[in-house]
Protein backbone atom coordinates (compact mmCIF):
# COMPACT_ATOMS: atom_id res chain seq x y z
CA UNK A 1 0.00 0.00 0.00
CA UNK A 2 2.91 2.30 0.83
CA UNK A 3 4.45 1.66 -2.58
CA UNK A 4 1.14 2.50 -4.25
CA UNK A 5 0.95 5.68 -2.21
CA UNK A 6 4.45 6.72 -3.21
CA UNK A 7 3.65 6.06 -6.85
CA UNK A 8 0.54 8.18 -6.47
CA UNK A 9 2.50 11.04 -4.95
CA UNK A 10 5.14 10.77 -7.69
CA UNK A 11 2.38 10.84 -10.30
CA UNK A 12 0.89 13.99 -8.78
CA UNK A 13 4.17 15.83 -8.43
CA UNK A 14 5.91 14.96 -11.67
CA UNK A 15 3.00 15.61 -14.01
CA UNK A 16 2.63 19.23 -15.08
CA UNK A 17 -0.20 21.11 -13.37
CA UNK A 18 -1.74 21.98 -16.69
CA UNK A 19 -2.12 18.34 -17.67
CA UNK A 20 -2.47 17.17 -21.23
CA UNK A 21 -5.33 17.91 -23.51
CA UNK A 22 -7.36 15.52 -25.59
CA UNK A 23 -8.71 12.05 -25.09
CA UNK A 24 -5.34 10.39 -24.53
CA UNK A 25 -4.23 13.12 -22.15
CA UNK A 26 -7.28 12.62 -19.98
CA UNK A 27 -6.68 8.87 -19.94
CA UNK A 28 -3.09 9.40 -18.82
CA UNK A 29 -4.26 11.65 -16.00
CA UNK A 30 -6.87 9.21 -14.74
CA UNK A 31 -6.40 8.21 -11.10
CA UNK A 32 -9.41 6.03 -10.32
CA UNK A 33 -12.42 4.60 -12.14
CA UNK A 34 -15.45 3.24 -10.27
CA UNK A 35 -18.61 2.09 -12.07
CA UNK A 36 -18.16 4.53 -14.93
CA UNK A 37 -17.15 7.44 -12.68
CA UNK A 38 -13.71 8.97 -13.16
CA UNK A 39 -11.37 10.86 -10.84
CA UNK A 40 -8.56 12.67 -12.62
CA UNK A 41 -5.30 14.12 -11.41
CA UNK A 42 -6.51 17.69 -11.96
CA UNK A 43 -9.59 16.99 -9.81
CA UNK A 44 -7.33 16.08 -6.89
CA UNK A 45 -4.92 18.95 -7.54
CA UNK A 46 -7.82 21.42 -7.45
CA UNK A 47 -8.51 20.60 -3.77
CA UNK A 48 -4.93 19.96 -2.69
CA UNK A 49 -3.87 22.25 0.23
CA UNK A 50 -0.69 24.23 -0.26
CA UNK A 51 2.35 23.83 1.91
CA UNK A 52 1.93 20.18 2.94
CA UNK A 53 4.92 17.99 3.63
CA UNK A 54 5.51 14.88 1.52
CA UNK A 55 3.98 12.60 4.15
CA UNK A 56 0.98 14.89 4.71
CA UNK A 57 0.48 15.22 0.95
CA UNK A 58 0.43 11.48 0.60
CA UNK A 59 -2.01 11.07 3.48
CA UNK A 60 -4.31 13.75 2.07
CA UNK A 61 -4.30 12.18 -1.40
CA UNK A 62 -5.01 8.68 -0.08
CA UNK A 63 -7.85 9.90 2.17
CA UNK A 64 -9.41 12.04 -0.57
CA UNK A 65 -9.37 9.19 -3.08
CA UNK A 66 -10.78 6.75 -0.52
CA UNK A 67 -13.60 9.16 0.36
CA UNK A 68 -14.35 9.79 -3.33
CA UNK A 69 -14.61 6.04 -3.98
CA UNK A 70 -16.88 5.51 -0.97
CA UNK A 71 -19.15 8.40 -2.02
CA UNK A 72 -19.46 7.00 -5.55
CA UNK A 73 -20.30 3.53 -4.23
CA UNK A 74 -22.80 4.84 -1.67
CA UNK A 75 -24.54 6.99 -4.29
CA UNK A 76 -24.76 4.03 -6.66
CA UNK A 77 -26.21 1.82 -3.94
CA UNK A 78 -28.73 4.46 -2.88
CA UNK A 79 -29.76 5.13 -6.48
CA UNK A 80 -30.32 1.43 -7.12
CA UNK A 81 -32.52 1.09 -4.05
CA UNK A 82 -34.68 4.13 -4.74
CA UNK A 83 -36.13 3.35 -8.17
CA UNK A 84 -38.80 6.09 -8.11
CA UNK A 85 -36.81 9.30 -8.26
CA UNK A 86 -39.61 11.58 -9.44
CA UNK A 87 -39.94 13.28 -6.06
CA UNK A 88 -36.17 13.71 -5.78
CA UNK A 89 -36.02 15.09 -9.32
CA UNK A 90 -38.73 17.58 -8.39
CA UNK A 91 -36.84 18.66 -5.27
CA UNK A 92 -33.62 19.02 -7.25
CA UNK A 93 -35.33 21.09 -9.93
CA UNK A 94 -36.96 23.32 -7.31
CA UNK A 95 -33.62 23.82 -5.59
CA UNK A 96 -31.95 24.58 -8.93
CA UNK A 97 -34.58 27.21 -9.73
CA UNK A 98 -34.25 28.77 -6.28
CA UNK A 99 -30.46 28.84 -6.59
CA UNK A 100 -30.57 30.48 -10.02
CA UNK A 101 -33.10 33.10 -8.87
CA UNK A 102 -31.12 33.82 -5.70
CA UNK A 103 -27.87 34.23 -7.68
CA UNK A 104 -29.57 36.57 -10.15
CA UNK A 105 -31.13 38.63 -7.35
CA UNK A 106 -27.76 38.99 -5.61
CA UNK A 107 -26.17 40.15 -8.87
CA UNK A 108 -28.88 42.78 -9.32
CA UNK A 109 -28.55 43.93 -5.72
CA UNK A 110 -24.76 44.22 -6.02
CA UNK A 111 -25.07 46.19 -9.25
CA UNK A 112 -27.91 48.55 -8.41
CA UNK A 113 -28.23 48.81 -4.63
CA UNK A 114 -25.52 50.64 -2.72
CA UNK A 115 -24.49 49.09 0.62
CA UNK A 116 -23.81 52.60 1.97
CA UNK A 117 -26.62 54.31 3.85
CA UNK A 118 -26.84 57.94 4.99
CA UNK A 119 -26.37 58.15 8.75
CA UNK A 120 -29.66 60.05 9.02
CA UNK A 121 -31.54 57.12 7.46
CA UNK A 122 -30.11 54.75 10.07
CA UNK A 123 -30.94 57.18 12.86
CA UNK A 124 -34.51 57.67 11.61
CA UNK A 125 -35.04 53.91 11.35
CA UNK A 126 -33.78 53.44 14.91
CA UNK A 127 -36.00 56.21 16.27
CA UNK A 128 -39.10 54.81 14.55
CA UNK A 129 -38.45 51.22 15.63
CA UNK A 130 -37.05 51.48 19.15
CA UNK A 131 -39.27 48.62 20.25
CA UNK A 132 -37.08 46.33 18.14
CA UNK A 133 -33.94 47.22 20.05
CA UNK A 134 -34.06 45.73 23.51
CA UNK A 135 -30.98 44.88 25.57
CA UNK A 136 -30.27 41.21 26.13
CA UNK A 137 -27.36 42.06 28.48
CA UNK A 138 -26.80 45.06 30.78
CA UNK A 139 -24.47 47.89 29.73
CA UNK A 140 -22.46 50.48 31.62
CA UNK A 141 -20.41 53.59 31.12
CA UNK A 142 -17.57 54.47 33.41
CA UNK A 143 -13.90 54.06 34.25
CA UNK A 144 -11.76 51.21 35.54
CA UNK A 145 -8.22 51.06 36.89
CA UNK A 146 -6.16 48.23 38.36
CA UNK A 147 -3.00 48.98 40.36
CA UNK A 148 -0.57 46.94 42.48
CA UNK A 149 -1.03 46.98 46.27
CA UNK A 150 2.24 48.82 46.76
CA UNK A 151 1.49 51.60 44.27
CA UNK A 152 1.88 55.20 45.53
CA UNK A 153 -0.75 57.94 45.91
CA UNK A 154 -3.53 55.52 46.81
CA UNK A 155 -5.68 58.24 48.40
CA UNK A 156 -5.38 60.40 45.29
CA UNK A 157 -6.45 57.45 43.13
CA UNK A 158 -9.51 56.96 45.37
CA UNK A 159 -10.42 60.59 44.81
CA UNK A 160 -9.64 60.72 41.09
CA UNK A 161 -11.53 57.62 40.02
CA UNK A 162 -14.77 58.90 41.60
CA UNK A 163 -14.49 62.31 39.93
CA UNK A 164 -15.49 62.78 36.31
CA UNK A 165 -13.87 66.15 35.75
CA UNK A 166 -11.32 66.65 33.01
CA UNK A 167 -8.62 67.36 35.60
CA UNK A 168 -9.29 64.16 37.54
CA UNK A 169 -9.34 62.03 34.39
CA UNK A 170 -6.12 63.60 33.14
CA UNK A 171 -4.40 62.98 36.49
CA UNK A 172 -5.55 59.36 36.48
CA UNK A 173 -4.37 58.82 32.91
CA UNK A 174 -0.91 60.19 33.72
CA UNK A 175 -0.78 58.07 36.87
CA UNK A 176 -1.82 54.92 34.97
CA UNK A 177 1.08 55.26 32.53
CA UNK A 178 3.55 54.64 35.36
CA UNK A 179 1.67 52.56 37.90
CA UNK A 180 -1.46 50.90 36.54
CA UNK A 181 -1.65 47.31 35.31
CA UNK A 182 -4.89 48.12 33.50
CA UNK A 183 -6.78 51.33 32.71
CA UNK A 184 -10.04 51.61 30.77
CA UNK A 185 -11.84 54.87 30.05
CA UNK A 186 -15.40 54.36 28.83
CA UNK A 187 -17.31 57.40 30.03
CA UNK A 188 -18.20 58.08 26.39
CA UNK A 189 -19.28 54.62 25.23
CA UNK A 190 -21.35 51.68 26.39
CA UNK A 191 -19.69 48.38 27.25
CA UNK A 192 -21.19 45.14 28.45
CA UNK A 193 -21.16 44.66 32.21
CA UNK A 194 -19.87 41.11 31.74
CA UNK A 195 -16.70 42.50 30.10
CA UNK A 196 -15.95 44.56 33.20
CA UNK A 197 -16.90 41.84 35.66
CA UNK A 198 -14.31 39.61 34.04
CA UNK A 199 -11.61 42.04 35.19
CA UNK A 200 -12.48 42.35 38.90
CA UNK A 201 -12.60 39.82 41.79
CA UNK A 202 -16.18 40.61 42.73
CA UNK A 203 -17.87 37.94 44.81
CA UNK A 204 -21.60 38.65 44.95
CA UNK A 205 -24.76 36.61 44.47
CA UNK A 206 -25.89 39.01 41.73
CA UNK A 207 -22.78 40.82 40.41
CA UNK A 208 -24.72 42.85 37.83
CA UNK A 209 -27.20 44.11 40.44
CA UNK A 210 -24.30 44.90 42.77
CA UNK A 211 -22.67 47.05 40.10
CA UNK A 212 -25.96 48.87 39.52
CA UNK A 213 -26.45 49.54 43.23
CA UNK A 214 -22.80 50.46 43.96
CA UNK A 215 -21.53 52.97 41.43
CA UNK A 216 -18.14 53.36 43.16
CA UNK A 217 -16.52 49.95 43.57
CA UNK A 218 -13.18 49.35 45.32
CA UNK A 219 -11.88 45.80 45.64
CA UNK A 220 -8.58 44.11 46.34
CA UNK A 221 -6.98 40.70 46.29
CA UNK A 222 -3.52 39.52 47.30
CA UNK A 223 -1.79 41.54 44.59
CA UNK A 224 -3.97 44.41 43.26
CA UNK A 225 -6.49 47.14 43.96
CA UNK A 226 -9.46 47.42 41.59
CA UNK A 227 -11.37 50.68 41.18
CA UNK A 228 -14.55 51.02 39.12
CA UNK A 229 -16.65 54.13 38.67
CA UNK A 230 -20.04 53.54 37.01
CA UNK A 231 -21.65 56.68 35.59
CA UNK A 232 -24.53 55.06 33.66
CA UNK A 233 -26.22 51.68 33.80
CA UNK A 234 -28.75 50.03 31.50
CA UNK A 235 -30.26 46.75 32.63
CA UNK A 236 -31.45 43.81 30.56
CA UNK A 237 -34.76 44.67 28.89
CA UNK A 238 -34.02 48.39 28.63
CA UNK A 239 -33.98 50.17 25.31
CA UNK A 240 -30.73 49.57 23.44
CA UNK A 241 -28.81 52.86 22.96
CA UNK A 242 -28.17 54.02 19.40
CA UNK A 243 -24.40 53.65 19.37
CA UNK A 244 -24.77 50.07 20.54
CA UNK A 245 -27.71 49.29 18.22
CA UNK A 246 -26.41 51.08 15.13
CA UNK A 247 -24.92 48.06 13.34
CA UNK A 248 -28.06 45.98 13.85
CA UNK A 249 -30.25 48.88 12.73
CA UNK A 250 -28.14 49.34 9.59
CA UNK A 251 -28.28 45.63 8.73
CA UNK A 252 -32.05 45.55 9.22
CA UNK A 253 -32.53 48.63 7.03
CA UNK A 254 -30.33 47.20 4.28
CA UNK A 255 -32.27 43.93 4.33
CA UNK A 256 -35.57 45.81 4.12
CA UNK A 257 -34.30 47.75 1.12
CA UNK A 258 -33.20 44.51 -0.53
CA UNK A 259 -36.67 43.04 -0.04
CA UNK A 260 -38.31 46.17 -1.48
CA UNK A 261 -35.88 46.17 -4.40
CA UNK A 262 -36.58 42.54 -5.30
CA UNK A 263 -40.31 43.15 -4.94
CA UNK A 264 -39.98 46.06 -7.38
CA UNK A 265 -38.10 43.87 -9.87
CA UNK A 266 -40.85 41.25 -9.71
CA UNK A 267 -43.53 43.89 -10.21
CA UNK A 268 -41.72 45.33 -13.23
CA UNK A 269 -41.40 41.87 -14.80
CA UNK A 270 -45.09 41.18 -14.21
CA UNK A 271 -46.17 44.51 -15.71
CA UNK A 272 -43.94 43.99 -18.74
CA UNK A 273 -45.28 40.47 -19.29
CA UNK A 274 -48.82 41.82 -19.03
CA UNK A 275 -48.17 44.53 -21.61
CA UNK A 276 -46.74 41.97 -24.05
CA UNK A 277 -49.62 39.52 -23.49
CA UNK A 278 -47.24 36.84 -22.23
CA UNK A 279 -49.60 35.81 -19.43
CA UNK A 280 -52.46 33.56 -20.49
CA UNK A 281 -55.13 32.74 -17.91
CA UNK A 282 -57.21 29.63 -18.47
CA UNK A 283 -59.91 30.12 -15.85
Amino acid sequence: MRIIGLLLLFFLLCTSCGGQKGKHGRAENLLVEVDGNFLYKEDLQAVFPAGLSKDDSLLFAENYIRNWIEDVLLYGKAKANIPDNSEIDKLVENYRKALIVHTYQQELINQRLSPNLPEQDITDFYEKNKNLFVLERPLIKGLFIKIPLGAPQLNEVRRWYKTETHEAVESLEKYSLQHAMSYDYFYDKWVEVSDVLGKIPLKADSPEEYINANRHVELQDTAFYYFLNVTDYLKKGDEEPYDFARKTAKDMLINMRKVDFVKGVKTDLYNEATRKDKIIYNY
